[in-house]
């Protein structure tokens, strides 16, 4: 049976990160997300709408790992990835450190959204 380590929850506007991405472009784009996390996003009818999701997982991730955005915990360290199922989490870096430090083993992911807000929450998991 896996012990909850840590539990993290965010709630992301979806305007504010269309307005990032509007005023931004590129450089917002790729100093928080990853590659496949650009890729994903940009080919869904409304982008904002799934890089909010995805930076309100991130928030999540971070705060269920107790760092916030500092410890060497980077935005790109944390990945939303989707695999043919529900989205996970792939921690490198900082993220994975961290996990590992806490005894975390595993992570699970929900995100959801309605027309203006991002919703995600992250558990952590040991053994």
């Amino acid at each position: 049976m896996a012990n909850i380590i840590g539990l993290g929850f965010d709630v992301t506007e979806i305007p504010r990160i269309a307005d990032a991405l509007s005023r931004y472009g590129d450089r917002f784009m790729h100093r928080v997300f990853t590659d496949g996390e650009v890729d994903y996003c940009s080919r869904r009818r409304v982008p904002a709408m799934h890089f909010a999701g995805r930076f309100a997982a991130k928030e999540a991730a971070m705060k269920a790992l107790g760092t916030g955005h500092s410890h060497g915990v980077l935005w790109r360290d944390v990945e939303v990835v989707r695999r043919g199922g529900p989205p996970q989490l792939q921690l490198r870096g900082g993220a994975e450190r961290r996990l590992l430090a806490i005894g975390g083993r595993r992570s699970l992911v929900t995100i959801t959204h309605t027309d203006t807000l991002a919703m995600a929450q992250v558990l952590i998991l040991g053994d």
